[in-house]
C-alpha cells in the first residue's frame, strides 16, 4: 500500500498503458476527509468591524453633522395658500357669473312638451288621423218579410222541414243488450272448452298435496288410573315388632276390601 501522498506500485513501473475513460486519473478523497471552506483557514483574511446598529446618534451617518432638509424656512398655511389662489383665480373674471332670468320651467305632466326646447313632434300626437266618412252597405233585397221568433218554441219558422216526432223506450238499452246476449247464447254449441292438461307449479307431483279430504281426527282415549297403592307416613314406633305390625294393617285394609303392599 502507498503512503499518504506516495505513488502506487503500478504508477512506478511507469508502463504505457490506455487513459481511463471514467475520469483523468484524480485521485479519490473520501467526503470525510474533505477539509470545509479550506481557503478561510490559509492566507490574510479581512475582518470588517461588524455591522452597526440603529442608533440616533450621528455616528450611524456618513455626515459629521446633521443636515436638514428645509432649514431656515418659515411656516406656511395651507388655507391662506388655497385664498390666495381663489383671488388671483377671481382677478381673471371678465364680469359676474351669468345668472338665467328665471328657473327651469318644470313638467306638468307625461307626455307634455311645457318647457322642451324643441316643442311638440306632431308625429307623436294622439289625434286621430283624417278618414273619410264611413257609409253602411246597402240592405239585402226581401222577397218576403222575416217570421218572429229564434226557432226555440216555434214550429215551420226554418230554412228546413219540421222533424217528426218519435218517441223512444224508457228500457231501450236494457232490451237491446238482452236481445243481443240471448242471439250471442243461442250461437253457442256447448259448455266452455276446459283442458286437462293444465300446467301445474311442480314438475312432478307434490308428495305433500292431496285433493283428496283428509280422515277425520282420531283421538286417543284415555285410560282409568288405577289409585295409588297405601304408604303408611311415618315409619312404625320403636318397641314395635314388623310382623306385629303388618298382621294389624291385614286386619284393618282387608275388611275396606283395599289392597296392601308390604
Amino acid at each position: 500500500m502507498p503512503a499518504e501522498g506516495g505513488k502506487t506500485d503500478m504508477e512506478r513501473i511507469g508502463l504505457f498503458s490506455e487513459m481511463e475513460y471514467i475520469t483523468v486519473g484524480d485521485k479519490y478523497v473520501s467526503q470525510f476527509n474533505r477539509p470545509f471552506n479550506e481557503a478561510a483557514s490559509k492566507n490574510k483574511q479581512m475582518l470588517p468591524g461588524g455591522s452597526k446598529e440603529m442608533s440616533d446618534l450621528q455616528a450611524g451617518y456618513f455626515d459629521p453633522h446633521f443636515v436638514r432638509i428645509f432649514e431656515g424656512e418659515g411656516y406656511i398655511n395651507l388655507n391662506q395658500v388655497r385664498r390666495r389662489d381663489m383671488m388671483e383665480a377671481a382677478k381673471k373674471n371678465l364680469g359676474k357669473a351669468f345668472l338665467p332670468s328665471s328657473g327651469e320651467k318644470k313638467p306638468c305632466g307625461l307626455g307634455s312638451y311645457y318647457g322642451t326646447i324643441g316643442g311638440p313632434v306632431p308625429f307623436f300626437s294622439a289625434q286621430s288621423k283624417p278618414r273619410e266618412k264611413y257609409k253602411a252597405p246597402g240592405k239585402n233585397l226581401y222577397t218576403n218579410p222575416g217570421k218572429k221568433g229564434t226557432g226555440y218554441g216555434y214550429a215551420n219558422i226554418t230554412i228546413g222541414k219540421q222533424f217528426s216526432h218519435s218517441a223512444d223506450f224508457y228500457d231501450a238499452a236494457k232490451l237491446n243488450y238482452k236481445k243481443a246476449n240471448e242471439e250471442h247464447h243461442r250461437l253457442l254449441k256447448g259448455a266452455p272448452f276446459k283442458l286437462n292438461l293444465h300446467p301445474r307449479d311442480y314438475f312432478d307431483a307434490n308428495p305433500y298435496f292431496s285433493e283428496e279430504s283428509l280422515p277425520p281426527i282420531i283421538k286417543e282415549k284415555k285410560k282409568k288410573s288405577i289409585s295409588n297403592t297405601f304408604k303408611p307416613s311415618s315409619p312404625g314406633k320403636k318397641g314395635t315388632k314388623f310382623k306385629e305390625l303388618q298382621d294389624f294393617f291385614s286386619t284393618i285394609l282387608l275388611a275396606t276390601g283395599r289392597q296392601v303392599a308390604f
